[in-house]
């Protein structure tokens, strides 16, 4: 005998609606081969999840994804059967997601249990070892290679053993990592009091409005974060204040002391037979530090992890993420004192990230960053703009966490008003502040609210029917689904009557 829970028949389209939507796929007449190439990667991950697999495999599933998104992703990723296998570098998300991190670290794989927290500290204690471990084998390379220098030409079994453990010491030390490899030293330029200014600026592209007519004066050290939906202009937005982009009215004032700095999604734009080393000799020979100091392109390199080796090595012959550290270095080589950052999360590993982040959070200059790494932007910035679609930017000062925390606060609340029932007795109660045609209007949408519930009531009994088929579930379901729609939309009408009256 059929029954409606072991079917489940009744809410596969209701799912699938639902995750498409939450990965932001709304037209799903749309082809294929239209879409953007995040589009893409958010059509294949709805895909999977759908599927439901058991064992699920993700490199980078946080790219191309808008923090709403990811904060939805993380919570299906941590239901109890889902087993998960994934490459990552939002912290925050092995954090929440994680219970076992591997770190494929000079060749060695380690294994640490716990999520990203533990998986610190594990690796600090892990380190600590290996530093003293690195000082017992210095001492005996040295005893050894006294050893070694006053050997007696007659090569024995026993020195030919002894040799070979020589040579295996000596590629132990040699293999001993580089905690100070990658380091950025480069100073940004004076900043004077005048900085940017915006006013009245706005910017549509066709019917989509990107910014309502807006003013703002940064000041000194500010840190700002941008964050929204994917679309809702984020990058046009800070185009806008460099210059690349024009707004549509009013006008933006840029100080004359200003040198912007802006690191872009669209990545490094040179010719991939260009050597690494021109990239940077082509900005400057000498690069100028602190306290008149001087590096060459060669020094300045090597501080940024690529070895002399690899400076004469084409740039198409370089990673992903070896790329966006090069471009990364051509944009502050240039000592920028007013830095933007379109999503420099994006491909770099984490420890660039530290180290990048350690810079930023000395960095004296102005910083925008736009990220849906919330680790990142927590980090690094006090301030926050919000881009929430048709034009409408929320300037709110807190870091993002905080702002998450109202946020959600606020939706519950609204989920809590949305859900209560239609009160007669709350309308009379404001019955003087209303004309006769409102009255009018919310006992006529409280008829209407009265009667879909009935009519939702008398489904739901239905389906405990336990002779129902398959298609009668998928009918019913169906009805009960535009049921509890129209229910909701009429509740929201009777809201804003009732609110508009009050008001």
């Amino acid at each position: 005998m059929l029954k409606m829970d072991d079917a489940k028949a009744w809410d596969i389209e209701a799912r699938v609606k639902a995750i498409l939507a939450k990965l932001k796929i709304g037209n799903l007449d749309q082809k294929v081969g239209t879409l953007s190439g995040g589009q893409k990667k958010r059509l294949a991950l709805a895909k999977l999840i759908i599927e439901e697999p058991e064992f699920i495999i993700l490199d980078e599933p946080t790219n191309h994804l808008d923090i709403d998104m990811i904060e939805w992703l993380e919570e299906y990723l941590q239901g109890p059967n889902v087993t998960l296998f994934m490459v990552t570098h939002d912290r925050y998300f092995l954090e929440r997601v994680c219970n076992e991190i591997f770190e494929l670290d000079m060749g060695n794989l380690h294994v640490y249990r716990g999520n990203y927290s533990q998986y610190l500290e594990k690796k600090e204690a892990r380190l600590a070892n290996e530093s003293v471990v690195y000082d017992k084998t210095k001492k005996l390379f040295k005893r050894e290679l006294e050893w070694v220098r006053r050997m007696p030409q007659a090569r024995t079994t026993k020195s030919k053993s002894r040799i070979d453990s020589f040579h295996d010491i000596k590629e132990s030390l040699r293999n001993k990592r580089n905690t100070d490899e990658m380091q950025i030293m480069i100073e940004p330029t004076r900043l004077g009091s005048k900085i940017v200014e915006l006013h009245n600026v706005s910017k549509a592209f066709g019917e989509k409005k990107i910014l309502e007519p807006f003013s703002y004066k940064f000041k000194k050290g500010e840190r700002l974060g941008v964050v929204g939906v994917n679309g809702a202009g984020k990058s046009t937005f800070i185009k806008m204040i460099t210059g690349l982009e024009p707004a549509d009215t009013g006008k933006i004032i840029i100080g004359e002391t200003v040198n912007f700095g802006y690191y872009g999604q669209d990545g490094l734009q040179v010719p991939e037979s260009k050597m690494v080393i021109d990239v940077i000799r082509d900005i400057a020979e000498y690069i100028p530090l602190a306290k008149g100091l001087k590096l060459t392109a060669e020094s300045l390199l090597e501080k940024f992890m690529f070895p002399r080796s690899q400076q004469r090595v084409q740039v198409g012959q370089l990673s992903g993420g070896e790329k966006r550290r090069l471009y990364l270095l051509t944009v502050l080589v240039k000592n920028p004192n007013f830095l933007i950052l379109d999503e420099p999360t994006n491909d770099l590993d984490i420890i660039t990230l530290n180290v990048l982040e350690d810079y930023l959070d000395d960095y004296p200059g102005c910083l925008i960053i736009i990220s849906h790494d919330r680790y990142f932007l927590d980090k690094l910035v006090d301030h926050i703009f919000i881009l929430e679609g048709e034009g409408q930017l929320k300037d709110y000062n807190g870091t993002y966490s905080e702002y998450r925390v109202e946020k959600n606060t606020e939706l519950e609340e609204q989920r809590a008003r949305a859900s209560a029932q239609p009160s007669v007795s709350n309308v009379q109660s404001s019955a003087s502040k209303m004309t006769f045609e409102q009255q009018k209007q919310i006992k006529a949408i409280e008829r209407q609210i009265e009667k879909l519930e009935e009519k939702k009531l008398g489904i739901m009994a239905k389906f405990e029917n336990e002779n129902l088929n398959p298609d009668d579930i998928t009918k019913l379901s169906k009805e009960l689904e535009g049921l509890n729609e129209e229910i909701e939309m009429k509740e929201l009408q009777w809201m804003e009557l009732v609110d508009g009256a009050n008001g």
